[in-house]
């Protein structure tokens, strides 16, 4: 069985990326066989956020003890709360040809790199700095100080966009969706993922 794709999608709080993913999975010619990996973390819920859904909400001590088993292909502290990926939740679909998505931060898709050269890495982009701010503002769950340390860190981790492999400017909605999409289309349409098929449908011209 042909091994399943590990897609990487990055951006800056704010600027978009999980809405874009959500919308993805929502198309029935691709959601069904796209798994969307659901990270751990220790920041609290927010408002409309569902445990198992958005992320598996825990407290430090159950993180930590699954770090130090070495459960996490990778995590990371952002704005001062804990997030990983569990190996359980990625490598048992790649391994059953599932295509997986993490949605994770510019430290976390470092480390998935490092462990997982062939991943496909998306970094998406906000249209400004003015815009992902008043994003930032909109979402109503940050202190003007905090606003200012995202946009910080939004700099810091876009500077890192020569490590992806490709980038999307988020300033419409439904062209980025279309973006998206088409990258994990296209990487399906790859002669490597179909070439199991490719050379059965050769072996049926034989004589």
């Amino acid at each position: 069985m042909t091994r399943g794709d590990l897609f990487i999608v990055s951006s800056p709080s704010g600027a978009g990326k999980t809405t874009l993913i959500r919308r993805v999975l929502q198309d029935p010619a691709i959601g069904g066989t796209l798994h969307f990996s659901v990270s751990h973390t220790t920041r609290h819920p927010r408002p409309g956020e569902t445990d198992g859904v958005e992320y598996h909400f825990c407290d430090e001590g159950s993180f930590r003890k699954l770090e130090a088993d070495g459960g996490f292909l990778e995590w990371a502290v952002v704005h001062g709360s804990l997030y990983g990926t569990s190996r359980a939740e990625v490598e048992p679909r790649l391994q059953a040809g599932l295509d997986v998505l993490l949605d994770i931060d510019v430290q976390g898709a470092r480390q998935v790199r490092s462990s997982v050269p062939d991943a496909v890495k998306v970094i998406v982009f906000p249209p400004s700095r003015q815009v992902l701010e008043q994003r930032l503002k909109a979402r109503g769950s940050d202190s003007p100080e905090a606003i200012e340390r995202r946009l910080a860190v939004a700099a810091k981790e876009m500077a890192e966009f020569g490590e992806y492999d490709y980038a999307i400017i988020n300033d419409g909605l439904e062209p980025a969706v279309d973006e998206l999409r088409s990258i994990i289309v296209a990487r399906r349409a790859g002669r490597g993922r179909r070439r199991e098929r490719l050379e059965g449908i050769l072996k049926s011209f034989s004589p």
